[in-house]
């Protein structure tokens, strides 16, 4: 008999998959599949503000008091940049999200870069192990979709006989 346990929130429930006919079967799967998408993109995302995370703290990397005075391209939009010179290699100002920036000096802006990449490293994670529980499930009701056919199957096989 195969059960699917959902039940790691509070809330959740376990369903017997083989109290359930195909059609809400197929149902589960569809949703399951859906749950799925979502967590890829939602990975897709993390992923993407990790590779800015890392841009960023590899960019105040290279600020050193042996780079004040010289030239660097300032972006003005994403394709569009002016030239400038680094006038302050003491602080450099982040953008912490909804519009806000914050002045931090070089240490400080390191340091929340990497707490950043940390803390999205994290997240992702967490998301990967609930995909591979929604994908075992997912299977699980697969499997007993297939079973269910096959019975069927045979069902009709041996009523045509």
């Amino acid at each position: 008999m195969a059960s699917v346990s959902t039940a790691p929130a509070p809330g959740m429930h376990q369903i017997d998959l083989s109290k359930l006919n195909l059609h809400q079967l197929a149902q589960l799967k569809q949703q399951m599949d859906q749950e799925l998408n979502v967590f890829q993109d939602s990975l897709q995302t993390l992923k993407m503000a990790q590779s800015k995370f890392v841009e960023s703290g590899e960019s105040v990397e290279k600020i050193t008091p042996d780079t004040k005075g010289k030239t660097v391209l300032v972006p003005l939009t994403g394709s569009m940049y002016v030239p400038g010179t680094i006038a302050d290699t003491d602080n450099v100002i982040i953008d912490v999200g909804t519009g806000y920036y914050v002045q931090k000096d070089i240490n400080g802006a390191k340091d929340y870069f990497k707490r950043k990449v940390q803390f999205v490293t994290e997240q992702m994670e967490k998301i990967q192990v609930l995909g591979i529980e929604k994908s075992k499930v997912r299977d699980a009701i697969c499997m007993m979709m297939e079973m269910k056919m096959q019975a069927q199957a045979q069902a009709q096989k041996a009523s045509t006989t």
